[in-house]
């Protein structure tokens, strides 16, 4: 019953039917329908012919949709339609209709470095169809053209792309590669009249033996560059011994010279060396009796000094 009513033939030839009843059983009574009842039955087949009419020639396209048709008489007719509500040819015409929103799709593929290294990348695309080609994606592809297009060509690029890179370079120039593999790809996509809006690496994946060679590469880097810190800081050191012991030797030189030909020169050292201790002790809370000449305060006594030139 369901499908009787959803078929508009089968409901005109039910219609059909039964007007025949209905004027094959006056006839058999004796006498023809009334004018009003003509008039009756010929009002209600006018609305359902009119109303299936209606149904069957009117389709919508919603927003983010784009639509074309295919003629019995022509095939795959080359405009795009665009959205609202449109007519058709019942039976002989039929909408097809095409999301042209843009849609996410990853695809994971495991290659090859050029250093024969195995990579497990992750390439996420946002792609759409080229509105003005629907007629022939329908044509070449159908309506499942990402599943049949995308996993094949996005494995192919990634593939080409990385083979030209060192495991190591996937991570330094990552920017890099991920240009290059957007550039290729958006190409290739564009044969088949399929627009990508974003190409990106969501994800890159080494093998475990991979990664713990890298590990211990930057341990063993690491371990070098703290034994170069070790032996630069002990050439330092030498150097600053050095530098300080000829300092020593050059000062105890001037002194020997200057205690020579300037006998004043102690008495000053020994001046200095007074006000020194004097202001230690001007700093000290405790209170303290002190021979002077034992520390050296008794400034006002000459020093004897022998003078080697006389």
């Amino acid at each position: 019953m369901s499908n009787q009513w959803n078929d508009p033939e089968k409901q005109l030839q039910q219609m059909m039917k039964q007007l025949q009843r209905m004027f094959g059983g006056g006839r058999g009574g004796g006498g023809g329908p009334s004018k009003k009842t003509f008039g009756t039955v010929g009002a209600v087949v006018t609305f359902g012919v009119l109303g299936w009419g209606a149904i069957s020639t009117l389709y919508n396209v919603d927003g983010g949709h784009r639509a074309i048709k295919y003629s019995r008489y022509h095939g795959v007719k080359e405009t795009v339609y665009g959205e609202g509500t449109h007519i058709r040819i019942p039976w002989f015409e039929t909408p097809i209709v095409y999301d042209v929103r843009a849609k996410p799709h990853s695809i994971q593929s495991l290659t090859g470095t050029k250093d024969l290294q195995m990579v497990n990348i992750t390439c996420r695309v946002l792609s759409r169809p080229n509105q003005q080609a629907l007629p022939k994606i329908y044509r070449t592809l159908g309506t499942e053209y990402n599943e049949r297009v995308l996993p094949s060509i996005i494995n192919e690029v990634l593939k080409s792309v990385v083979a030209q890179f060192n495991a190591s370079q996937l991570i330094t120039q990552r920017d890099r590669v991920s240009r290059l593999i957007r550039k290729n790809l958006t190409d290739r996509a564009l044969v088949f009249n399929i627009v990508l809006d974003d190409v990106s690496l969501t994800h890159i994946t080494f093998s475990p033996e991979f990664a713990s060679a890298v590990e211990a590469k930057q341990i063993a880097q690491q371990d070098a560059q703290r034994a170069a810190f070790i032996v630069d800081r002990a050439m330092q050191e030498k150097q600053s011994i050095i530098v300080k012991a000829e300092g020593e030797a050059a000062s105890a030189e001037l002194i020997g010279e200057a205690v020579k030909n300037q006998p004043g020169f102690l008495e000053l050292r020994r001046i200095e060396t007074a006000r020194d201790i004097s202001h230690i002790l001007q700093k000290s809370r405790n209170r303290l009796v002190l021979d002077s000449s034992s520390l050296l305060l008794n400034v006002t006594e000459p020093l004897s000094v022998e003078n080697p030139k006389k």
